[in-house]
């Protein structure tokens, strides 16, 4: 962002008032402030109209006040999942993806431009790393949904930290945007009505596990053996399974909350009796759900997504273990916008 200027949705309160205090002005227009930010979702300084003009104008010329356009925009044929491509002030973008679901709508954000991780069946993965994002930038993500959403007479319901990026490698940042999307005189969306996933960053499960939130944690697990989940996984190599289920044994018993474990199935790598025998075995005791999704496709990862017969064979095993599971429907895999599909290109034009 700018080297002089402020972004004022990379501000919490305290800061947005110190800010506005060091101006001479009362306290009582951070709150307009925040309130045009954050419930009015004003797109631009001239719209916060309760303001003096005198203070739009010393905004105007003092912090940035940047909404990220648009680049590309891609609806599904079903008409229940969008995607779209928004650029950030130095030119850098990110895919966001809204799902439409009968009795809510999900924003699923990212965290980074492109992702240090490197999964080996993950577009975003496979595009490389380019930078964190800010928290502004993270929460105006969750904005853009809400604008578009509003106007059709609607709102946004949930958020899922699971586009672009792992949030546990970008913690601060990510961890600020969602305090600020609680805040009760803000956006105030409910904690549990947020999840954050990470690929198992162990350090960052610690630190979660102390916020004092009930944000919703998951965790993208995808092999209960450290042979198979390094290959796919080189995260796995610096925090092996044993590491990740201590980390995340002690995450239940202090916030007494259940942790979803995310298994992308695929034919004949992860989906064998073997490896549904092992995540039993791992979380039996455990307060979980697994959640299942079928691979989707991406050019740099030439596996196939696992047979309905391997499906239900690694279902069975779960259910004669009494393990809790869903099986996730496919959603946007016309435009790229499932799970693990994610990457900052223009789909429209590319």
């Amino acid at each position: 962002m700018s080297d002089t200027k402020p972004n004022l949705y990379d501000l919490n309160y305290d800061e947005l008032e110190a800010l506005v205090r060091r101006w001479g002005e009362p306290r009582y227009r951070a709150d307009q402030i925040w309130t045009w930010l954050y419930q009015h979702l004003a797109t631009e300084i001239s719209q916060m109209t309760s303001l003096p003009k005198a203070l739009r104008t010393k905004l105007e010329e003092q912090v940035v006040h940047y909404v990220p356009p648009i680049v590309a925009v891609q609806e599904s044929i079903d008409g229940e999942t969008r995607k779209d491509l928004l650029e950030m002030v130095d030119g850098e973008r990110v895919e966001v993806v809204l799902m439409r679901y009968i009795d809510r709508r999900t924003a699923c954000i990212s965290t980074q431009v492109g992702c240090p991780i490197g999964c080996e069946f993950c577009a975003t993965g496979q595009m490389g790393f380019r930078r964190d994002l800010t928290s502004g930038e993270i929460l105006t993500q969750v904005l853009h949904f809400e604008r578009e959403l509003q106007a059709q007479g609607q709102r946004l319901s949930n958020v899922v930290f699971m586009g672009m990026g792992e949030p546990f490698l970008n913690y601060d940042s990510t961890l600020a945007a969602i305090r600020r999307l609680m805040h009760p005189q803000g956006f105030n969306m409910g904690q549990r009505r947020m999840t954050l996933s990470t690929a198992g960053i162990v350090p960052g499960i610690q630190r979660f596990s102390d916020e004092g939130i009930q944000v919703n944690l998951a965790v993208s697990l995808h092999a209960a053996t450290d042979e198979v989940r390094n290959d796919l996984m080189p995260v796995n190599r610096r925090y092996n399974l044993d590491a990740l289920f201590t980390a995340l044994r002690v995450y239940i018993e202090k916030t007494n909350r259940q942790v979803t474990l995310e298994w992308v199935l695929i034919e004949e790598v992860n989906d064998t009796t073997e490896q549904a025998i092992a995540l039993a075995a791992r979380v039996a005791t455990m307060l979980i759900h697994v959640n299942l999704i079928a691979l989707n496709p991406t050019a740099g990862y030439p596996g196939r997504r696992s047979s309905p017969e391997r499906v239900e064979a690694f279902i069975e095993v779960l259910e004669r273990r009494h393990i809790p599971h869903t099986l996730r429907l496919r959603r946007g895999i016309d435009i790229r916008a499932g799970c693990g599909q994610l990457r900052a290109r223009n789909d429209a034009t590319a």
